[in-house]
């Protein structure tokens, strides 16, 4: 067994985080399965810590926390053969959600971050690789808005983030290009996906898939409030693909153009637009992924 590098953010869920890695640890120490702990108290030392560990034969990162340590890693672990696995501690867990993750209990997460590792692929853009959805728009307002709000816990979060930026609700235009087909759009919401959802169980793009070569586009047109609210609780099922105001596109690398809105991927500022975004088949090795 190779040995497990354990990253965690104890301050996840506001210092929820902490109990499951002791979970965690104490999993680990029943199996017999050698581990080194490294609490993510900033983001140089913990990319320090996944560097080192890169350059290990051997090793496996076991993440214990949310979307944003799931981001931070895959900044050092994409396009490495270093498999890692997701313990969902965090506020969202999206990435660990979309791959079935996050089911059962602790010792049954431990076992599947344990398990053979997925090739699946990854989003990479000048700035940053992103492993989940990029957004530009009203999510993004979101983002920013729920990043800032301490309370409350877990996707209910992005729920009130979003009913607090609905009076800046505006679509804005954009030159989206989709390999080699450019297309002129008025949008809300614009979201790339590797994988389906965001905000806290959000099904955004429900057909994407982490092991197709392609992004999957979703582009929510000129809406107003009213039908926002409305449709808004079918993100959640998926269902909202059947609106004649959504369009869905597929395309292995997709430009956000004429703009100079910011984008967010995973959750984290990427930067304004113009910006690239390719798809990168087999860039991550995830433990257990479905």
């Amino acid at each position: 067994m190779a040995h497990v590098h354990l990253l965690a953010n104890p301050a996840a869920r506001a210092g929820r985080g902490a109990a499951r890695l002791a979970q965690v640890e104490a999993e680990l120490q029943r199996l017999g399965t050698a581990c080194t702990a490294h609490p993510a108290t900033s983001v140089a030392d913990a990319r320090a810590t996944l560097q080192s560990v890169v350059a290990t034969a051997d090793t496996r990162v076991l993440l214990v926390g949310g979307d944003g340590l799931v981001h931070l890693a895959v900044q050092e672990l994409a396009g490495t053969t270093t498999p890692f696995g997701v313990i969902p501690a965090g506020t969202g867990n999206d990435f660990a959600h979309a791959l079935g993750l996050d089911r059962g209990d602790v010792p049954e997460q431990v076992a599947r971050a344990l398990a053979p590792p997925v090739a699946l692929d990854a989003i990479r853009t000048p700035q940053a690789w992103v492993a989940s959805v990029a957004t530009i728009g009203f999510a993004a307002r979101v983002n920013a808005r729920a990043n800032a709000m301490t309370w409350p816990r877990g996707g209910a979060r992005y729920t009130l983030a979003t009913v607090a930026a609905l009076p800046r609700l505006r679509a804005i235009p954009l030159v989206l290009e989709l390999d080699d087909r450019t297309i002129e759009v008025e949008t809300t919401l614009l979201a790339v996906a590797n994988t389906s959802c965001f905000g806290g169980g959000m099904q955004i793009c429900p057909a994407a898939r982490a092991d197709d070569g392609l992004l999957d586009v979703a582009v929510i047109g000129d809406v107003g409030r009213t039908t926002l609210l409305r449709v808004f609780p079918r993100v959640f099922r998926g269902t909202h693909v059947e609106h004649p105001k959504v369009t869905m596109h597929r395309a292995r690398c997709v430009r956000l153009a004429a703009t100079t809105d910011d984008v967010w991927g995973d959750g984290e500022l990427l930067g304004p637009a113009p910006l690239e975004l390719t798809a990168v088949p087999g860039a991550l090795q995830v433990a257990g992924a479905a």
